[in-house]
């Protein structure tokens, strides 16, 4: 694992995608300082990572960072060298994503000179301000745990980088996209419904069993009605409130909040975890079907 990382840290900084994000994040983040700490005088640090453009950085640096790195290795067939070594796929992916997590770590590092900067010149609330940047971490690992995952599924990076572009768009605008969803319990329902059949599409692709694709969504289908019919004023509006938690900005506005929230830690991480596992799973398959 080791060798992978080293590997794979040493591609992100020989080329322009380690010094790019860098530079990117560094640049919005000294900007927006300026903004809210210097010339508004705010001697709040969390507020200028709270705003919604600076997490929107995020959505244009983390698939330009994760686009290559599968997708360029199943272009050139050399992910059959990663197939051959005598390590798990585990070891593997956690390399490469280990790698990306220090590319993140760089930049954020330099970040936390900001407040203690800003202090020397007036009162900052430092566990505040430390906490956000944290939380701003937590978040940039979970979204580039997401591009890694959409990265083992393309060998095109720009079909990666697209892939990946989108995800993060829909995750970023999943709370606003939650309010045209009305709050009434046929709403949610129906909702609910749309899940289940996707689910059902999934299992389907995945087993290429059609009779258990079919069972998930039918018992699925089922428990949904039963439990609709029996009790219909627990639908109301949690559909979008659900949502609302699965968002990875969402929770991170907690720590902009100053709010520690362990559960919105323990998701974050989870999310991490979720997609890095999704990742080896992909790579498993790919590796014993060629």
């Amino acid at each position: 694992m080791r060798a992978i990382y080293r590997h794979e840290l040493s591609s992100h900084f020989s080329n322009l995608t380690g010094y790019v994000f860098g530079a990117f994040l560094l640049l919005f983040t000294g900007l927006f300082t300026v903004y809210y700490n210097v010339e508004g005088a705010l001697a709040y640090f969390e507020y200028t990572l709270g705003d919604i453009y600076i997490a929107l950085v995020y959505v244009i640096a983390i698939p330009l960072l994760t686009m290559r790195v599968i997708a360029e290795e199943r272009k050139q067939k050399t992910d059959a060298l990663l197939y051959s070594l005598p390590i798990s796929m585990t070891r593997v992916v956690l390399g490469k994503y280990l790698a990306m997590l220090t590319v993140l770590a760089v930049p954020m590092g330099i970040v936390c000179l900001y407040p203690l900067l800003l202090s020397a010149y007036g009162p900052m609330h430092l566990p505040t301000a430390f906490g956000a940047i944290g939380g701003f971490f937590l978040l940039g690992a979970s979204l580039l745990s997401m591009g890694l995952f959409v990265s083992a599924l393309t060998e095109s990076q720009a079909v990666s980088a697209g892939m990946c572009f989108v995800v993060m768009l829909i995750n970023y605008f999943i709370a606003d996209l939650a309010n045209f969803i009305g709050a009434s319990a046929f709403a949610s329902y129906a909702a609910y419904a749309v899940v289940l059949l996707l689910a059902g599409l999934v299992v389907y692709r995945r087993t290429k069993n059609q009779v258990i694709g079919i069972g998930v969504c039918l018992l699925g289908q089922g428990g949904l009605l039963l439990y609709y019919t029996s009790n219909p004023r627990a639908f109301e509006g949690s559909f979008g409130e659900l949502i609302r938690k699965l968002s990875v900005f969402e929770r991170f506005y907690d720590f902009v909040l100053g709010i520690f929230n362990l559960k919105s830690i323990l998701y974050l991480v989870s999310v991490c975890v979720l997609f890095v596992y999704l990742t080896v799973e992909t790579m498993e398959k790919r590796r014993w079907s060629e």
